[in-house]
């Protein structure tokens, strides 16, 4: 593994952490409590249903969410019977999906990236991450943007010269697809299991609460490696589902010109919204390395099956459901939401940058006019003994809410399910999603700041007194 171990100096500027504070520990706390141990039990027995249920919802009921549980209510149908109906796995599919996995990691291993080298702004090729816990600092190789215009340019040879395969091939298989992925996502998460108890990357690391189930879903090891770069969480968190997402979405636009000789203005805005979102994050790929699912969650079940499964079937309901439902809008409503989309857009962009900006610059920047910017030196312990400095940004959307990020992140989601119009509930879960995993994600991520920081973190939330909505929460 390419690592390396590192101490941060103390700096005189902003606000001093307090020189009798007690220095904090990082790391994931080592006991789980009933309640975490309850949600973990009901996410490994319910998630997969959620996702089969969304699914089989537009397979078979037009994409109602009421019609098979009144169906179920009254004895209409029964489980075994929609089960029946349900598409099967099929070795066609199976082929499809590991061409395609097998395709993404041979772009993420094999081909050193290039694009840093000609795209003014973009910042590829190998980068350090942020300190782990037990203070190492791993390199990557950041090659994100590479693969995605690869991959898109195939398709587009593929549909406008080669054929070797209907731009619908996604939709056509779409649910035996789904067992593949889950087969892909279980695989993964137990070799990550096993690996962490056989022969992990970095011991020092792990992390063992004692319960197993816990374990399996949210990860042991923080950072799981095979060779010197190909890391679990840099491949599945961006790889086989984010570059999947825009080609899924694709794949729903030719199906619904393939079935009604034209592609509505709602497919386009879904299609545009949501693209922009996957630009977004392999343009941003190197900042990324520093956001928490790289930064904090070790990886178990949770980020390896959720990657595989849950991100690609249910972060695209809007474009399965217009394939089914070809919505379209009027000229003030789309121009309404492609504006809330692109509001939120450049909220949660600029909210990101700036906080990039300042991280790059150790604070030597202007953010909103002001220079230096405000913050809060903090400092924190990781398990090598090792006394670290760290600053927190109170300038700018900063300033505004502590994670006004995520508020841009809720507008965009917003955006995509309104494209869908009113007709049905099934588009407008993404956005209920969204909120309930990131007003989770504040008070997770609070929660391992404030055990990390102490007393500094007690000063930051008094600086900056709201999480997403000024005023309101």
């Amino acid at each position: 593994m390419e690592a390396t171990r590192r101490r941060s100096k103390a700096h005189s500027n902003g606000i001093a952490a307090g020189e009798n504070e007690p220095t904090a520990q990082w790391g994931r706390a080592w006991e789980v409590d009933w309640f975490s141990l309850c949600s973990v039990i009901a996410l490994l027995c319910f998630a997969p249903f959620i996702v089969y249920f969304f699914v089989m919802a537009c397979d078979q009921y037009q994409c109602s969410v009421s019609q098979p549980l009144l169906e179920l209510y009254s004895g209409e149908t029964t489980l075994l019977s929609i089960w029946a109906r349900s598409p099967a796995f099929t070795w066609e599919a199976a082929k499809i999906y590991a061409v395609w996995v097998g395709f993404q990691l041979f772009l993420y291993m094999c081909i050193p990236d290039t694009t840093h080298k000609f795209l003014p702004g973009y910042v590829g090729g190998v980068q350090e991450g942020a300190r782990t816990p037990a203070g190492l600092i791993n390199k990557y190789e950041i090659n994100g943007l590479q693969c995605w215009l690869i991959t898109h340019a195939v398709w587009l040879a593929n549909n406008f010269y080669f054929h070797w395969f209907s731009p619908t091939i996604i939709f056509d298989h779409w649910i035996p697809l789904m067992w593949c992925a889950n087969i892909l996502g279980y695989a993964v998460a137990t070799f990550a299991f096993i690996k962490a108890h056989i022969f992990p990357t970095n011991a020092e690391d792990c992390k063992f609460t004692g319960n197993i189930l816990y374990n399996y879903m949210m990860g042991i090891e923080f950072n799981p490696r095979v060779g010197k770069w190909f890391d679990f969480k840099l491949f599945f968190n961006g790889r086989p589902g984010i570059v999947a997402w825009t080609l899924i979405n694709l794949s729903y636009m030719a199906k619904q010109q393939e079935l009604y000789g034209h592609v509505t203005n709602s497919m386009i805005l879904v299609n545009v919204l949501q693209g922009i979102y996957v630009l977004d994050f392999f343009w941003n790929e190197a900042w990324y390395l520093k956001t928490i699912d790289i930064c904090h969650d070790h990886f178990g079940w949770y980020l390896g099956w959720g990657d595989c499964v849950w991100l690609p079937y249910l972060y695209t309901l809007q474009g399965l459901y217009l394939v089914y439902h070809p919505v379209q809008l009027s000229a003030p409503y789309a121009g309404a939401v492609l504006a809330l989309g692109l509001l939120g857009y450049y909220i949660f962009r600029s909210t990101n940058h700036q906080k990039d900006v300042f991280r790059r610059t150790e604070g030597s920047c202007s953010i909103w006019g002001r220079r230096p910017p405000t913050f809060i030196e903090c400092s924190y312990r990781s398990a090598d003994g090792g006394v670290h400095r760290s600053k927190l940004l109170t300038s700018g959307f900063w300033g505004v809410a502590r994670h006004f990020n995520y508020t841009g992140d809720l507008m965009g989601s917003l955006a995509y399910c309104a494209a869908c119009g009113t007709g049905h509930l099934l588009p407008y879960f993404y956005v209920v999603y969204m909120t309930i995993l990131l007003v989770h994600r504040c008070v997770r991520d609070e929660h391992r700041c404030s055990s990390k920081y102490g007393g500094d973190w007690k000063r930051y939330t008094d600086a900056v007194p709201y999480r997403l909505l000024p005023g309101l929460f």
